[in-house]
């Protein structure tokens, strides 16, 4: 089994700052990735100023689909489809977009740049697919709610997953379910007792990434936060440094919901165009749920981290004294802790 991981990445064979393209890598352990050539670049009508961010779901069948934005010349943001070419192929080298793209434009009443990056699908209860993109208006962060039977037709269901006044534009939602009883992760269309769901938006108005834990309906398509005080983009960020535009999946082998982040950086625009690459890729973390303090998640890094540990020496039976000081000769570790 190995890993693989989509991300953004400069066009170097192009000047401009917004020719994104889709870059991705493979893992065995989730911590040593090999570079794979360009996924998907700019190359179409939908999505020639840039190949934003989209998610992937797993289809009942085993099929792939990829959902992702796309800035037209005109940059209007619009919803694009790709499959792999060869399902069969274990590193998923060549994508196809779909010939109909886009296959969701901006509903009339929000901005044409204001309707960006779809989550992963989760199945509701009449088995068809759901998916939530986020949006705003005016100052209000809105998450539309949209189904689909086959991902090339899509219909905009009525009112908002949620939405919380003030918060401005919500970008990279993520929306997933979390048990209050086990520290297993969660498949993205599970539902029932003792489960939450988490829902996550990223403030475009002050980069951050905001989270709830509440409970979602899906007979009418609603979640509704646990605390209100605590709502989306009001109350807890996953994390209080650089950290933004995070996605989770859940690794079904292992049964957890893994964390990615996006960490900037303060290197100036024309400083990243001559390296070519541009922030950094946080270290995955495990998402469980608190069930001491019960309205907040925990996080920790992936088990795969212990693997870059060369060895550890411990100290035993040392007696410190105020003021004391203890002399501790560890062989060649050059940090201790």
């Amino acid at each position: 089994m190995g890993w693989y991981h989509f991300f953004y990445q400069y066009n170097p064979n192009s000047a401009m700052w917004g020719d994104i393209t889709w870059g991705h890598a493979v893992s065995k352990d989730l911590i040593h990735w090999l570079h794979l050539p360009f996924a998907m670049v700019p190359d179409s009508w939908f999505d020639i100023s840039g190949v934003w961010t989209g998610s992937a779901t797993i289809l009942l069948d085993g099929q792939i689909v990829m959902l992702y934005t796309g800035g037209t010349e005109d940059l209007v943001q619009v919803q694009n489809l790709a499959y792999p070419k060869n399902i069969s192929d274990p590193l998923l080298l060549e994508w196809v977009k779909y010939s109909g793209n886009p296959v969701i434009v901006p509903p009339p009443f929000i901005g044409l740049q204001d309707f960006r990056d779809p989550t992963t699908a989760w199945l509701d209860p009449s088995g068809k697919w759901l998916i939530t993109i986020g949006s705003k208006i005016n100052k209000k962060g809105i998450s539309l709610v949209y189904e689909t039977t086959n991902f090339t037709s899509f219909k905009l269901l009525d009112g908002f997953l949620h939405s919380v006044p003030g918060t401005g534009m919500w970008e990279c939602v993520d929306f997933y379910p979390i048990s209050t009883v086990h520290t297993n992760g969660l498949d993205t269309s599970t539902n029932g007792p003792d489960i939450k769901h988490v829902l996550k938006a990223s403030a475009a108005d002050d980069r951050h990434d905001y989270y709830a834990i509440g409970t979602y309906d899906p007979t009418k398509n609603k979640w509704v936060p646990d605390h209100e005080e605590l709502d989306v983009g009001i109350g807890l960020r996953l994390d209080y440094g650089m950290f933004y535009a995070s996605k989770t999946f859940y690794d079904h082998h292992n049964q957890r919901r893994i964390l990615w982040g996006w960490t900037g950086e303060t290197d100036s625009e024309g400083d990243d165009l001559l390296k070519g690459w541009a922030s950094l890729q946080t270290i995955p973390r495990t998402v469980v749920f608190d069930n001491k303090i019960g309205n907040n998640v925990l996080q920790w890094p992936v088990k795969e981290i212990e693997s870059l540990r060369l060895g550890s020496t411990e100290f035993n039976d040392v007696k410190l004294q105020p003021g004391s000081v203890v002399p501790l000769k560890p062989d060649t570790s050059g940090q201790v802790i």
